[in-house]
This record gives structure tokens, sequence and C-alpha cells, in this order.
């Protein structure tokens, strides 16, 4: 007989907001470090490893094809800089990339540039310099992530960090190149982001609630302790973010939270530089910066903001070098278009490069930089209320993406940029900024694998209030969209994030077992632009919850899948939306998988000590203020369980040390769903990682493939019963 799933105890406590009395029986779940919710944590993972002990095989099946299509040794495009290019390796049978470089041997073409395998042309005549192996910083322990790496202006030193938990707090280190070992500096509790300053290093580093609040210089050759204070960030709303400047010439810092953003700068030439702002701070308005060089010896920022357009315009800025500066200094330079979603800008010698957004789709719309600047009308046409520009980069694939690589260089006329698709593995091409024209560079390896055999299609479904919600729909060739394919439909939508189509060696494995994938790019995402975003956050959070059925519902209602056999996925606030959906609509899925959720919702924005919270309130609401507490009452997973008798199977995972969704969070709402529906509380699953692990799960290549192989084989056993 199958073991009876944990049951937690429930032990009184209520909440009382507004009016309002929640009870909480399992608001003790909240203390992770107690040894009595560590014991109840691995009673959870011992109960799912038991009861996934019959699909054991399978997932052995399809770790093994996964593994399959990656390659044995696998290897990055090579990405130019000065005197050195530098790609990353990971050898056969490793977890984990090594970081190496080639010494530059030709001019500067991305085109003929030397690389260790000959994948861009010509191959290099020496051994690559190995800079930094991965699976050594691990040590002991099962995990490893690096949150940074980059290399000293002289190519002398590489700054990076690593993280051996999963709680994204990384350890700083500095490796002599040349030597290859590393210096006496050890900078403990840093975050992402970073940037060489004139031979100190400047980084990040976080509050007890995991906050990136400061921002600090480190001199090498002194203790960490000695490092001096840059910026400090005391909005709790507010978390800071640091990177370098393609010229060379500047450091940018941003206090970024959901709809206001401030922007300072820094004179990497200056060892003491101060920051200044670039326009001062103003409720509800965005921006971002980018530093260009004039071949006249000017230079300018290029300023991306929604300042009065919805969808942001281009302006340029004077540069502050000796105190703080307002917005009555910028200039337009490209109006907005309310068709054209402007994402960032990227300044090169000759060319802006802006990555849009429109019609659902990524694209790179390049200009000649000098003519933009100039103030003379330059040579664009006018489409509506904007302007197509001289050169528009497109996905090469069918519902696929193009991106800008990595592109340290500012002096270049041409870049790199990368397109992928579901089934097409990542490809990079030497893109001409001027004629347009693409040359590959390096291409993605999965062995056996033929992106012919699928189709990927965009398709539209009217959700409640009409809106037309697009979904991109991945299938094998050989499975037919006429009612009777089972369907996985994956969503996210929120924080204005796009998860773009991107090759997974995971994927196959469940289109050649004839489920059809369907992505919904449901409202509160990025996919159709800032507008698709605001109507699906704060008070019209629910249009995402409903756009996500709309799609099922629409797969269902148009005869392309069937019915009754639709399973949805999602993971973090797509792990809220799967919560939602579970609860609203329990009828329309089969399975439901729950990846780190964050579904103890009003509780969790109510605790500002909980890591992150006070920077959601812009995105979810401040329950403090009552419509705000009761609109997010309405949808939180926790206090809206579904009615017992009518749910489907649900897998929930959750990691210890994750920093972004508490583990509490899913082992709450588990516990909850239990109680409320005892006799179908076997068919509720937690997989929680009790030792190190991340927000999105195991790390190293191999354990990411093998946690991919457990998902699929659940949701195969409940999709394609045997």
């Amino acid at each position: 007989m199958p073991p009876e799933p944990p049951e937690a105890p429930r032990r009184p406590f209520e909440h009382t907001e507004h009016g309002v009395v929640r009870p909480d029986p399992y608001q003790w779940l909240r203390d992770v470090g107690a040894p009595d919710v560590l014991a109840h944590l691995a009673t959870e993972r011992s109960f799912y490893d038991i009861a996934t002990g019959h699909v054991a095989s399978l997932v052995e099946e399809l770790r093994s094809e996964m593994v399959q299509r990656t390659p044995a040794t696998d290897s990055s495009v090579s990405i130019r800089r000065d005197r050195f290019s530098y790609y990353t390796r990971t050898p056969a049978g490793s977890e984990h990339p090594q970081l190496l470089r080639d010494l530059n041997t030709s001019g500067g073409s991305l085109a003929t540039d030397p690389q260790h395998d000959g994948a861009i042309s010509g191959g290099s005549a020496r051994e690559s310099d190995l800079l930094l192996d991965v699976s050594v910083l691990a040590g002991g322990s099962e995990y490893v992530e690096l949150g940074l790496t980059a290399v000293s202006p002289d190519e002398r030193l590489l700054a990076y960090s690593y993280d051996v938990r999963g709680d994204e707090v990384y350890r700083l280190r500095f490796r002599d190149l040349a030597a290859g070992r590393d210096l006496p500096d050890d900078v403990p509790r840093t975050y992402y982001g970073g940037a060489w300053n004139a031979g100190t290093f400047l980084y990040t580093r976080t509050d007890d609630s995991y906050r990136p609040f400061q921002v600090w210089r480190h001199r090498l050759g002194t203790p960490a302790d000695e490092d001096e204070l840059v910026l400090q960030e005391d909005d709790a709303r507010f978390e800071l973010q640091l990177r370098a400047c393609r010229t060379g010439r500047l450091a940018v810092v941003w206090a970024r939270s959901p709809d206001t953003n401030e922007v300072w700068v820094l004179d990497t030439a200056a060892p003491d530089a101060r920051p200044w702002s670039v326009g001062g701070r103003r409720s509800g308005v965005s921006y971002h910066a980018e530093h260009a060089l004039l071949p006249d010896g000017t230079d300018t920022l290029l300023v991306v903001t929604d300042d009065g357009a919805q969808e942001f315009r281009l302006m340029c800025a004077p540069v502050p070098r000796d105190g703080h500066q307002d917005a009555s200094t910028w200039r337009e330079v490209l109006p907005e278009d309310p068709a054209v979603r402007i994402e960032r800008v990227d300044a090169f010698a000759g060319h802006a490069v802006l990555t849009v957004r429109t019609g659902f789709e990524r694209r790179l719309h390049v200009y000649p930089l000098p003519t933009l600047l100039s103030g003379v009308e330059p040579p664009l046409v006018v489409r509506g209320n904007g302007v197509e520009p001289p050169l528009v980069v497109r996905p090469l694939f069918q519902t696929g993406t193009v991106r800008l690589a990595p592109n340290p260089q500012y002096d270049v006329d041409e870049v790199l940029v990368a397109d992928g698709s579901y089934v097409h593995p990542w490809s990079w091409s030497a893109l001409d900024l001027t004629t347009g024209e693409r040359r590959e560079a390096h291409r993605q390896e999965a062995p056996g694998h033929d992106p012919s055999r699928y189709v990927c299609e965009r398709h539209f479904f009217p959700s409640a209030d009409g809106v037309q919600v697009p979904a991109t729909v991945v299938r094998h060739r050989e499975t037919a969209l006429d009612g009777t394919a089972p369907a996985l439909l994956y969503g996210y939508g929120a924080y204005e994030y796009t998860f773009e189509a991107e090759w997974d060696a995971g994927l196959p494995s469940l289109l050649d077992r004839g489920v059809v994938f369907v992505h919904a790019h449901v409202r509160g995402g990025g996919e159709g632009g800032r507008g698709w975003y605001l109507d699906g956050r704060l008070s019209r959070k629910q249009n995402t919850f409903t756009d996500h059925v709309a799609v099922a519902d629409g797969l269902a209602a148009d005869g392309l899948v069937d019915g009754a056999r639709i399973a949805t996925r999602g993971l973090s606030a797509g792990g809220l939306l799967q919560g939602a959906v579970f609860s609203q609509r329990p009828d329309r899925w089969r399975a439901v998988v729950a990846e780190v959720p964050f579904v103890d919702v009003v509780t969790t924005m109510f605790d500002a000590s909980v890591p992150l919270t006070p920077q959601e309130w812009g995105e979810w609401g401040d329950p403090r203020r009552e419509e705000e507490f009761r609109w997010m009452l309405a949808y939180s997973p926790y206090d809206n369980p579904p009615p017992a008798g009518s749910r489907p199977d649900l897998l929930v995972t959750g990691a210890v040390h994750d920093p972004r969704v508490m583990v509490a969070e899913p082992a709450k709402w588990v516990a909850e769903l239990r109680h409320t529906d005892p006799a179908w509380s076997p068919r509720c699953l937690f997989r929680v990682e009790t030792g190190a692990g991340a927000h999105t799960g195991p790390s190293g290549r191999y354990a990411h493939l093998a946690y991919e192989a457990e998902v699929q084989a659940w949701l195969l056993d409940k999709l394609l019963p045997r």
C-alpha cells in the first residue's frame, strides 16, 4: 500500500487586516530554519520520491534522450575584445563550463576571428588559455553558479563571483590571468553586476532581505572591510543595478522599481569618481542610459524613457561630470511609436541599435549614430506616429527571436546577433550594421536533432474581454491539430518580462511523443509592449489568469487539441499563474506543474522583512491599502483553494535556499490544499530541494536535464497514461 502524504500540523494563527480575519494554521512553516520545518520538508521530499517511483524508468529514458541531444563537449561563440577572444567550453562529462581565451591574430572582422575549434573559420594554431573552471569553484557542493565575470580593460585580470548554495549571495574574487592564480582579495556577500574603475572594482551588495542596495569600490590589494561605499539606496522599494558602458569611459548605476528609475554615471578613469544623476527621480518615470562617443570627440548619453511615452522614446542627454542634472537637459531623438516598444539601446562607433518589440515579435532597429544625433532629419520613412529605421533585423526563424549577443567592443561596424526558437538551437551571426548582411559565426550543437521535423505557429485566442491573446504552438510535424493530441500550456505574465522562444534539449522529448507545446503570451508580460504589461498588473492582474484559461479553452473549442488532456506549467510568478488557474478553473486541467510558486500573496506582501517585498508593491500592490489588499485577496491561491472533489493532479516545487520565493509559500499551499481535500491529497506532490539549490532549479547542464526529465515523466504519466 502506498504511503500516506505528509500532513502538516495545524497551529492556531490568524491575520486581521482591514476588518478581514484570515486563519493561517501553517504560518509556522515560515520559520524555515526551525528543526520541525526542515523535518517536514524532508518528509515531503521522501513522499515525492516514493510517489514517483513508478515512472523511474521513464525518467531515465527521457534523461538519456536529452543527454544525447547535448554535445559531449559544448562550446560557445567567441566574443572578441582588443587582444583576446573569449569563449566558454563545457568538457565531456562535466556539469559546468570553463572560461577560455585565444590571442587575436587577425583583423577586427568577427567573421574571421580565430577560435579554438574553427567554428567561425580557420581555427587556432595555439592552445587556448584556460582562465576559469567553474567545476573547481564548486568544491564539495552539488551547486555552483557564476554571478559575474568581468575582464579588466588591459585584459590582465578577471573579476568573477560565484554562489555554492543557491541563495544568490556571491563571493567576489580576482584572478591574475597571466599567472593563472587568484589574488588574495576576497569580497563576501556581493550581487550581480560590476565594473572596473581605474584599477579598482565597483560591485553591489545586498541587505538582509537580499535587496541590492549599495555600490562599493574595492581597491585591489586591500582588505574588503576597507572598501569604499559609493552609493546607497535607502528606499526599500528600489534595488540598485550596475554595469560598465561599452565605451569604457563610464559605469552606469540605476535604482529600479516596477514603474520608476533613477540613473547615475561614474567616470571610470577616475579612481575616486562620484556618481552623478542623469535625470533625477520622478515617480512613474522609467529610464535607462547608454554612453555614445561621436567622431568629433564629444560624447552623449542615449536615454530610453517612458516620460510622456507609454511605449518609450529615445532621448539624448549631456554626461553629468560635476553634479546632478535633471531631465530638462534632455532632447528628443526618436518620438514614441505606439506600435513599437523600445526596450533598450546599444551604442557603437557608427550606429545605435535599438531592441524593440512590435507585433509580438522582437526586432533590432539600426540607425546611423551621427545622423541620428546631428539634429538633421535622418533618412527615415514616416509610419503612423513613428519612423521606420534604415535597417530592420527580424528573427531568422518563424515565431523565433533575435537579440544582440555580448559585444564588448565599441569601435566596430559589425556585431554579433543571436537567433533561436523552440526547435532551432542558437545561431550567431556577424551582422554588418550598414548593409544588414549576415555571416554565420557559430551554431549551437544538438546531436541528432532535426528542426525540420517540427512546426512552430502563432495562434490567437479571444480572452473574456475580447482581447486577442497570442500563443506559440509547437508540435511534431506528424502531430495533427485535429483535437486528438494532448497539450502542455506554459505561461508567466509578470514584470513586463518575456520568455523568448529558446531551444531546450528537453522539449523534443515531449513533441516526439505527440504532446503539443503551447506558450501563452498572457497580459502582464512584455510580449505586446508596455500597454500589454500594464493591462496585467496591479488591479488588472486577473487578466493574466483569464488570458491563460482563454488560450486553453480556445485550443479545445477550435478543435486543435484534446480538451480533456491539457496540462499547464509555470515558474515563480508563472507559478502564481498556475496557482490561480488551478483554483479558478480546476476543471480545465488534467495536470498542473507549479514551480517555486508565489502563492501566499497577501501574507508575503504584508511582510516587508521578506526578500524583495517592498520592491514588489509596484507589481502586485501594497496590501496596507484596503483596495489593493482586496484585489490581491481575491486571487491569492493560498487564500482561495478550489472546491474539493474537482481538482487536477498537482506537482509543486520549492527550494530551501530560494531567496525569491521563500520555500514556505509552496509548503503552506500544499498543506492547505491537502487539508481541504483529503481524498485528493495523494495526487498532490511537493518536490522540495532541501540542500543546495536555486530559484530555477539545480545547477549544471546534466542536473538540469535530470530535473526536466522528472517533470516531464510526471506530466506524461498524466497526459499519456500507460
